[in-house]
């Protein structure tokens, strides 16, 4: 018998175009003689089974079914390609753990930690994983410039901290812009972190779990066009994403041993790609993300395909690794 797999897209975000491309490519090649494969669009005002004619369907959300008219269709797994909330965040993956729902991405706590950039590093810390200086505000507070410069220095960048995909996200080279950047977060996020600019290579290093085993992907080197890695660099076509990295080997040792230590400290599951800084050989943690884009552009699909994994081997694997931790 096949098993019938949801694949959750869209979401609440700014990301949700991103969220449905990457939902379409894993409609697209995930092992249909194994798998029955069903699009779903959560948005705030409907979450839908959208069928081969584009026809929307309401999910009951009370045991996440749709009902076909003759027939009700229930779901052996969920595969989640939500960027943002509520997919990144851990209220959906709360939500199948309630249902006792397999899916695809690592569990509701570890979803919120990382999320939460300003969590997710003080977490890492006491672990050996370097940060950047920072400076946290939140709505409301008082706007301290003198002292946000001098615990963080300029250049800096001013960033929501619990939102994806380079939203709310500024690059502050003199005092007389801190204000706009801020009041540009807040529009993403009531939380906001700033950060010393760190000037080196950046890289992008997915892990993931692959039949039964944590793997580190082959690290991307990120060269962006622009003045940092912003949305338009990320998916515009504004910057080059070189696999493998070009760096030393020291440098890809450290950050591998690096990114595997989070994945496993976390005890994370599923995806995960997460952004690092060199100065000299030392890589400090920007951020990790839970739902990667899955676009055939994307970076974590591009260290794949590097790995030798297709993509269908990458989708396939994901639901194989959650429906093999079912009860």
């Amino acid at each position: 018998m096949k098993k019938n797999i949801a694949i959750i897209m869209g979401g609440y975000s700014s990301e949700y175009k991103i969220s449905l491309k990457s939902g379409n490519v894993v409609h697209t090649y995930i092992n249909k003689e194994r798998f029955n494969t069903y699009p779903i669009h959560i948005f705030k005002d409907k979450w839908v089974y959208v069928d081969e004619n584009e026809k929307e369907h309401p999910i009951n959300k009370n045991d996440f079914t749709v009902n076909l008219g003759n027939k009700t269709l229930s779901f052996d797994c969920v595969f989640n390609a939500i960027h943002g909330t509520p997919g990144e965040d851990g209220l959906m993956q709360a939500y199948f753990e309630l249902l006792g729902m397999p899916q695809t991405s690592c569990d509701y706590y570890q979803s919120a930690l990382t999320f939460n950039k300003r969590d997710l590093l003080s977490v890492l810390k006491p672990y050996g994983i370097n940060a950047a200086p920072s400076y946290y505000l939140n709505l409301g507070d008082k706007i301290d410039e003198e002292a946000i410069i001098e615990k963080v220095g300029l250049p800096c960048f001013v960033k929501a901290n619990k939102a994806g995909s380079s939203f709310g996200i500024s690059k502050v080279h003199e005092k007389e812009s801190l204000k706009s950047a801020i009041e540009n977060a807040y529009k993403e996020d009531d939380e906001i972190i700033i950060e010393s600019f760190l000037d080196g290579t950046e890289v992008s290093v997915g892990v993931i779990t692959y039949k039964g085993k944590t793997k580190v992907l082959p690290i991307t080197e990120i060269v962006t066009e622009n003045d940092f890695f912003d949305y338009e660099a990320k998916y515009e076509g504004k910057s080059q994403e070189i696999t493998p990295a070009r760096i030393s080997r020291i440098q890809q040792e450290k950050v591998e041993e690096l990114a595997k230590r989070a994945y496993e400290v976390l005890k994370m599951k599923g995806y995960s790609r997460s952004e690092f800084i060199f100065i000299g050989d030392e890589p400090f943690m920007l951020e990790m993300n839970t739902t990667p884009g899955l676009t055939t552009e994307s970076i974590l699909p591009q260290q794949a395909e590097k790995a030798g994994i297709t993509l269908e081997e990458l989708f396939t694997s994901a639901v194989d690794e959650a429906l093999s931790k079912k009860g």
